[in-house]
């Protein structure tokens, strides 16, 4: 637990879940400077006194900051809300009190003063602001923040084309801000998201079928190597068996589960609702009659019932916005083995590099290679 210090108080804050080994902090620069705007250390304060709606929050430093002025959060991770609720509870704010809403939520219908913190996925940022745009006026304050790295050229003309004139700040501890000021003369066009587009012909059980994705899906207009690799070796479930899609993205994957087997079960699981909702639509609009699936917002497997799981396809992440590190893999392991019943599989695909055979056989106590080719391999464990 780290504490952020500013003029409005102290707040311990912590990421989720939370982990004492964890190296990276709930804030960084961009937040520190968003706050110290607000209170004027640049010039006015900022009149907070309307209804101010913050996007892209990522672990709720500053909604928990802000706390008194009800702030409205809205973010694409379930993992940022969980922090969010867990942080305005231990610095003494009623979470009830503070209005969470995903990305698939409509935003309020009227914003005052609207606080970005710019995602690392431009196209997000992108659908986002078509879709508050309409309730912005003259007068709201936008003011988005970001580190240098993460607010480009390009991150400047999206504000000026959607919202209007866009300027930014100096840099501060490597940090920026972002002013726009909305004008309405500006034509409302619709946000281009969600994208579609045909699988190739080497993708297996979905070959030739159509997904959809949503601003911020990993490789969002084409299937990546790594998940078309996976596809050409799924195994094919059993009739009647439970499978998990486990970081489902845009949920190619179960997909291509229930298109292999005969009264399969699916669980579509990510901590992204951008991803889950591309993944329902992908599999509504393709899924054979009487196929059944869930669509579940969580932390890897912590919402699916411990030994009710035959088999876990795991393509899993290894980054955590700007850091890089195997801890998302290990708690993904760790749940597909709690959840799967004796004799159940995890199926995981990776880069060679990453060593995932290893925890593998720590954990399962087996794994074997299922494929491989220079840069991926297919690993599965049994659980005994």
């Amino acid at each position: 637990m780290n504490r952020l210090t500013t003029s409005r108080g102290e707040f311990d804050l912590t990421r989720f879940p939370e982990d004492p080994r964890d190296p990276f902090r709930a804030w960084d620069a961009a937040d520190e400077y968003l706050l110290r705007h607000l209170d004027g250390i640049d010039g006015e304060p900022v009149d907070l006194s309307g209804t101010v709606v913050v996007l892209g929050d990522r672990w709720g430093a500053l909604v928990t900051a802000l706390a008194r002025h009800r702030p409205v959060q809205i973010g694409d991770s379930f993992l940022g809300q969980r922090a969010t609720v867990a942080n305005l509870a231990r610095n003494g704010t009623d979470p009830e009190a503070v209005p969470l809403r995903t990305t698939r939520d409509d935003p309020p219908g009227r914003i005052d003063v609207l606080l970005i913190r710019v995602p690392k996925s431009l196209a997000l940022l992108e659908d986002q602001l078509h879709r508050l745009a309409p309730s912005l006026h003259a007068g709201t304050v936008v003011v988005g923040t970001g580190m240098v790295t993460e607010i480009h050229t390009s991150t400047l003309r999206l504000f000026e084309r959607v919202l209007g004139p866009t300027r930014t700040s100096p840099a501060v501890r490597k940090a920026r801000l972002i002013f726009c000021s909305p004008d309405a003369g500006l034509p409302r066009t619709a946000s281009p998201w969600p994208l579609t587009y045909a699988l190739p012909p080497d993708a297996g059980a979905v070959a030739g079928l159509r997904v959809t994705s949503h601003a911020g899906v990993f490789c969002a207009d084409r299937l990546d190597i790594g998940t078309r690799f996976f596809l050409r070796h799924l195994p094919a479930p059993r009739p009647g068996e439970h499978v998990v899609d486990l970081g489902c993205g845009n949920g190619v994957i179960g997909l291509a589960a229930a298109r292999s087997g005969q009264d399969v079960e699916v669980t579509f699981v990510d901590e992204s609702y951008q991803a889950l909702a591309s993944a329902e639509a992908t599999f509504r609009a393709n899924a054979e009659a009487g196929a059944s699936a869930r669509f579940v917002a969580a932390d890897g497997m912590s919402d699916v019932p411990a030994k009710t799981v035959d088999l876990v396809l795991n393509n899993p992440p290894f980054h955590s916005h700007r850091g890089t590190t195997d801890a998302t893999a290990w708690r993904m392991f760790n749940g597909s083995r709690a959840a799967l019943r004796r004799g159940g599989e995890l199926w995981v695909v990776g880069n060679r590099h990453l060593g995932y055979h290893a925890k593998l056989r720590r954990l399962f106590g087996n794994c074997e290679v299922a494929a491989s080719d220079p840069k991926f391999v297919v690993l599965r464990a049994v659980k005994r």
